[in-house]
């Protein structure tokens, strides 16, 4: 870049002291700052020109004398002392200080600045000069005082305006809040059927407390049965002894409530007289209720017709068109909710069926486990607390072709019926597997996790596969050696004679991640009088502590519950868990018998 003196400065590069004392230059000489240079005492060594001609001062009279005896505040003496404190105070505690002041021009006009004295330090940060700034703000002053005035003005316009329209207000404040009255009944209505759950829940939401709102006395909700019958369910305000009579109607009844339901055409019967010409059969709703006026709307959600609602008045009456209305509105939110609740409990009748079904699919696969010589094996399935949720959760335990005795506890994920299918091929596979083959746990969950892939079963699972060997004689005692491999499922635990509780730990990918990933397996032997734990995760996890938080207290009761027979010690470990779990729980007890 050529700044035109022959020299050029570099993009990025410092300014050449030339050019920077240009810059302060033409910064301090800038007509829209006052600016000056003062020593620690206050006196002034220098200030720009706006500063000192610019408000009709005499440069010689300023330079040289203390700041606070210059023209712009010697004409008030207070006004000189105040400057005079502020800067002392900034010499004394090194702040900078920015205020708003007064201050005078050489013709005495009085104008307003923003002024700010700056500490200079020293290279031993002792302050050996102070800046002093301003900014005239007294136009702006004016300007906002001009605004300030203006919006008084115009607040008051809007305060008279304001009260005439509270006048105005307060004449028909009476009608509006007997509107507001009815329209919060009606939101209150709306939001507590929200919560009803049941006919009846509906028909003491909308016919026992809406009432209020038109000033009736009672009701009944008609609902269509699937069969072709009429359900009545009749408000409290009536006894039981009639809530009974008209519980149940047949769909060809004459009654109103029952025409309505059947036809959707209302009915209004404001006076006994109306209702006797409908049908004789009102005298006997007139005697049991002592309700003389009756109205009757259907309860309809598009172009399905699912009901009628009832409401009554003790005395004949007339109804208005905003009765009417009201009436109908009644009815809408009725049917909504009553459409709602039949969706629920077509819903929760639909998932226990197949909540059920997959229970009763997956108990099936769960078969009784052998009985070895000298193994005691019990085994448990608990599903989750929540009905729909019925998982994969699975135990196994079979001996082989060599007389070796195969274990298994897994969990396919997900919570359904896929689940339940993905988890009975994974079974038998492994069975199929392990029947006749010799091979340690980790190569046939190899084999298995090849297998799921080549016949495309698409499920991730976690498993623990132990194998133990019959009981062999080693210095004088009977031990069984114990192998296992592990894919993604949390340790098993082992329980010796003693009561010591010991976390076998390994480690592998759920199968179905990588097929053909390299799998290690363990062995221990065993003493006789031990007792092995296998179980999935349902057991352990709760919301309220970590995983291994929760294996910790497992190992803990294990060791104080596990010398029983393992039907007892699967007992004892349930009965711990809590009733409202949310996973399925599969558990597998092994003891090996002297």
């Amino acid at each position: 870049m050529d700044h035109g003196d022959g020299k050029t400065l570099a993009t990025g590069s410092r300014l050449t002291d030339g050019i920077a004392a240009r810059w302060f230059q033409a910064l301090y000489e800038t007509p829209l700052l006052l600016s000056g240079i003062l020593d620690a005492r206050g006196t002034v060594l220098d200030a720009n020109r706006q500063s000192i001609e610019g408000c009709g001062l005499v440069r010689e009279r300023i330079l040289g004398r203390p700041f606070w005896e210059g023209g712009w505040w010697s004409p008030d003496p207070e006004l000189s002392a105040q400057v005079r404190c502020w800067c002392e105070q900034t010499v004394r505690t090194g702040v900078p200080l920015r205020t708003v002041s007064r201050y005078h021009l050489a013709d005495g006009t009085r104008r307003m600045v923003d002024l700010a004295i700056f500490p200079v330090t020293d290279d031993a940060g002792a302050v050996a000069y102070l800046a002093a700034t301003g900014s005239d703000i007294t136009d702006a002053l004016v300007t906002q005082r001009a605004r300030d005035e203006r919006a008084a003005v115009q607040t008051e316009a809007l305060h008279r305006v304001a009260e005439t329209r509270e006048r105005e207000f307060r004449r028909v404040q009476e009608a509006e809040r007997r509107a507001e009255a009815r329209l919060h009944q009606l939101v209150t209505v709306a939001l507590a059927l929200l919560s009803a759950e049941s006919v009846e829940d509906l028909t003491s939401i909308v016919v026992d407390r809406s009432m209020p709102v038109l000033g009736a006395d009672g009701g009944a909700v008609v609902v269509r049965e699937s069969d072709g019958g009429l359900r009545v369910v009749v408000s409290g305000r009536f006894g039981e002894r009639t809530r009974a009579a008209y519980r149940s109607l047949p769909p060809d009844s004459p009654l109103p409530a029952c025409h309505t339901a059947r036809t959707g055409d209302p009915v209004l019967l404001p006076t006994r007289a109306a209702g006797l010409a409908f049908t004789p059969g009102m005298a006997d709703v007139y005697a049991a209720t002592r309700r003389d006026a009756w109205a009757f709307l259907p309860l309809r959600v598009g172009a399905r017709l699912l009901g009628s609602l009832a409401v009554s008045w003790r005395e004949e009456r007339e109804f208005s068109s905003d009765e009417l209305t009201m009436l109908e509105a009644f009815a809408a939110q009725c049917a909504q909710a009553l459409d709602r609740i039949q969706h629920l409990s077509a819903q929760r009748e639909s998932a226990l069926a197949a909540q059920r079904l997959s229970e009763t699919l997956q108990r099936s696969l769960l078969t009784q486990p052998p009985t070895p010589d000298s193994l005691d094996i019990a085994v448990r399935y608990q599903p989750a607390a929540h009905e729909a949720q019925v998982g994969g959760d699975w135990y196994d335990a079979f001996v082989t072709s060599t007389g070796a005795t195969m274990l298994v506890v897994g969990d396919v994920t997900g919570h359904d019926q896929i689940a339940v299918a993905a988890m009975g091929q994974i079974r038998n596979v492994l069975r199929g597997l392990a029947y006749d083959s010799d091979g340690g746990p980790a190569a046939l969950l190899g084999r298995l996790d090849r297998a799921l892939r080549g016949l495309r079963v698409g499920a991730l699972a976690s498993a623990v596969l132990a194998r133990v060997e019959p009981a062999v004689t080693v210095d004088g005692r009977d031990v069984r050696r114990l192998c296992w491999s592990n894919a993604g499922h949390p340790p098993p635990l082992l329980r010796r004679p003693d009561g010591t509780v010991e976390v076998l730990t390994s480690r592998g990918l759920m199968l179905g991640v990588q097929p053909g990933v390299g799998r290690t397996e363990q062995v221990l032997d065993v003493p006789e009088g031990s007792t092995l734990l296998l179980y999935t995760d349902g057991l352990v996890e709760r919301r309220d502590i970590t995983l291994d938080e929760g294996i910790d207290r497992l190992a803990g009761l294990f060791g104080a519950v596990g010398a029983g027979h393992p039907e007892q010690v699967c007992d004892a470990v349930l009965a711990a868990v809590p009733v409202d779990h949310e996973d399925d729980i599969a558990l597998l007890v092994v003891r090996c018998c002297p």
